[in-house]
């Protein structure tokens, strides 16, 4: 180890051990990481713009979360449990009601309110896209913060929507969620095409507005979007009446 470089580890140090109990210098990475990530992505994001961002010492990212990993990682630690456990207890309200119909809805609020809520109070759509960017990234895989954080809550969404829709197949619950969690992710993530588009009408921030909207519409969707039989698509399938093409030779005299 360099001089130069235990020099700035020792600094880092003191400037942590300094800390109130609050970890407010902890927490405040966290926040700017999250915007910066949300920009940029996780390959696009180098640890020193987060440290500027921050404004604090590179050394102090690595004493703190250990590599640009471990921070990304500690990004998600910061809001997953919270998004989890709503969800968890809007799951259980929606098990124990008996109507159907009202739990798929009840399933569909499990799953959007509390990101939704948060995108509210954070008047902030850093996470949404953060979780827009995590969920496209071919490498995110790789990493396994989705699979490991989400994965479960998923299995049980898929569980409590499967129990709305008994008659569903596998296959057509996990395209119901996957379009249900597209939907509510683009609009988490939007960063005001809706607003300019609608000239102010519609704002994604607007908690109440956005569920009005969002549940119906998922919950409909889920309800009636079941694919087409085979069979049945071929005897409804409606097609155009042929009309007999009139011959030269059949024309009648005076016509």
């Amino acid at each position: 180890m360099t001089l130069k470089e235990s020099k700035r580890r020792r600094g880092a140090s003191t400037e942590a051990a300094s800390e109130p109990a609050s970890f407010s210098t902890r927490e405040r990475i966290l926040e700017q990481a999250e915007h910066v990530f949300a920009e940029f992505g996780y390959d696009g994001t180098s640890i020193r713009q987060i440290a500027i961002a921050a404004g604090v010492p590179v050394a102090l990212l690595g004493y703190h979360f250990g590599s640009k990993e471990g921070l990304y990682r500690a990004v998600f630690d910061r809001r997953v449990p919270t998004i989890v456990e709503q969800r968890l207890a809007g799951l259980a309200l929606a098990e124990s009601e008996p109507d159907l119909d009202r739990r798929l809805e009840l399933v569909v609020k499990a799953l959007v309110l509390p990101m939704l809520r948060l995108r509210a109070l954070d008047k902030n759509p850093s996470f949404g896209r953060l979780m827009a960017h995590a969920t496209t990234d071919p490498n995110s895989q790789s990493r396994g913060f989705i699979r490991d954080l989400f994965d479960p809550i998923a299995h049980r969404v898929m569980d409590a929507l499967a129990s709305a829709l008994p008659d569903r197949s596998v296959e057509e619950i996990n395209w119901a969620y996957q379009f249900m969690l597209g939907a509510m992710v683009f609009v988490m993530a939007d960063t005001g095409r809706i607003a300019r588009l609608s000239n102010g009408l519609c704002r994604p921030e607007d908690e109440a507005a956005t569920v009005a909207h969002l549940v119906p519409f998922l919950t409909a969707g889920v309800r009636f979007g079941l694919p087409a039989k085979a069979g049945a698509a071929a005897s409804t399938r409606i097609l155009p009446t042929a009309r007999p093409r009139k011959q030269p030779g059949n024309r009648k005299p005076g016509k």
